[in-house]
């Protein structure tokens, strides 16, 4: 690892602060976590689908379209809020959570189960999903480099680091 006083390739792959074009945490966790999710639930939907036929697949996929739906209103909702006031995502976050709990609820207890629905693959969908989403988003999140301090304004009297 170098540091910026040492000669050499500088740290990571990406610029951080205003060195590099910033990028949208938000929907990079979407990506990530939902191509892991994407990958678990092809792989339970041929178990599923070898253990209990089409149905089984179809419940499982269910069951994990659910997951991913209710993850993915989150970061798209952090995207959306995070770019014009980062410091309340947070608060948005939890306001969408409660309301996406009481909204998934209602709408599965209005609708109620279909006749097609195998319970039990439809429950290991979704677990399986919302397993490989998280330590998706956990490991994407571990790998983000977030700028702490603002850059030094070199104009308004900021330190000479070019010695």
């Amino acid at each position: 690892m170098t540091s910026n006083a040492e000669t050499g390739r500088p740290s990571g792959k990406r610029g951080v602060g205003s060195v590099g074009k910033p990028t949208s945490l938000w929907l990079r966790l979407l990506l990530i976590s939902a191509a892991a999710a994407v990958a678990a639930t092809a792989i339970t939907c041929v178990i599923a689908a070898f253990m209990n036929g089409g149905l089984g697949a179809l419940s499982a996929a269910f069951g994990a379209v659910l997951v991913m739906l209710f993850f993915g209103i989150s970061l798209l909702i952090g995207h959306f809020v995070g770019r014009n006031n980062p410091s309340g995502a947070v608060g948005i976050f939890v306001a969408t959570y409660f309301i996406k709990v009481v909204g998934f609820a209602v709408v599965l207890f209005v609708l109620g189960a279909p006749e097609w629905l195998h319970g039990r693959w439809f429950l290991i969908g979704a677990v399986v999903t919302v397993v490989f989403w998280q330590a998706a988003e956990i490991y994407a999140f571990s790998k983000a480099r977030l700028q702490i301090y603002n850059d030094p304004d070199e104009q308004k009297g900021g330190p000479d680091v070019s010695a």
